[in-house]
């Protein structure tokens, strides 16, 4: 997993999928695997999330989320990343995919100082990993994420994490302020030593 690199490196890696993409066709890599977006999926057609909801997906990557929750019918669709390589490389996927419509913006969520705002729905799969594990930073870089989150979710709106850099105690913890816990969705788990634990923790909140 891709986690602890920093903005250059991202940007080297997207730009190898993006030249892999226009070459082949491969999007490239799916951070937690294509089940990880259908638990998300299977969540948002449970809870009757609305096909018009305001949806941001948070470090889009290769956007193929995006592509994903096109083709279970939402519509009200945009995705961030810093990385200008992710962005040109999921402009190019959505493009394939005549997804015209869907907005691929280049934001630096933690510090988009309320360029992103009105939100329904906020996905994540890695990025609060990604920018809390730089040891110089963690604090700050875990505060400006929540302000963020907070700018950009309406009220009730509701947010969806995974991570497997973070327990579930973890994150109810840093997500405490501002955010109500809804739901735990179900992971694969592992048993060692005659205990039961989980890899991965994929949460559900509502900003309150």
């Amino acid at each position: 997993m891709k986690l602890k690199r920093r903005k250059t490196s991202w940007e080297d890696a997207y730009q190898k999928e993006l030249e892999t993409f226009k070459d082949i066709g491969d999007v490239g890599e799916i951070w937690f695997g294509e089940e990880s977006m259908r638990r998300v999926l299977r969540w948002m057609e449970k809870e009757k999330i609305p096909k018009n909801a305001s949806i941001l997906d948070i470090g889009t990557g290769n956007g193929a989320f995006l592509v994903e929750l096109a083709s279970h019918g939402f519509k009200n669709l945009t995705g961030i990343d810093y990385s200008p390589a992710s962005v040109e490389l999921a402009r190019n996927v959505l493009q394939a995919e005549d997804l015209l419509d869907i907005s691929v913006k280049e934001v630096d969520f933690l510090n988009c100082h309320g360029v992103l705002k009105g939100f329904d729905v906020c996905i994540d799969k890695g990025t609060f990993d990604a920018v809390s594990l730089n040891p110089d930073t963690t604090v700050d870089h875990k505060k400006l994420y929540v302000q963020a989150l907070k700018g950009a979710l309406t009220d009730g709106g509701l947010f969806s994490i995974t991570s497997c850099n973070w327990t579930k105690d973890q994150l109810l913890k840093q997500f405490s302020e501002g955010f109500e816990f809804v739901l735990e969705l179900p992971t694969p788990t592992f048993q060692f030593g005659g205990k039961t634990g989980s890899s991965v923790a994929a949460l559900i909140f509502r900003r309150v």
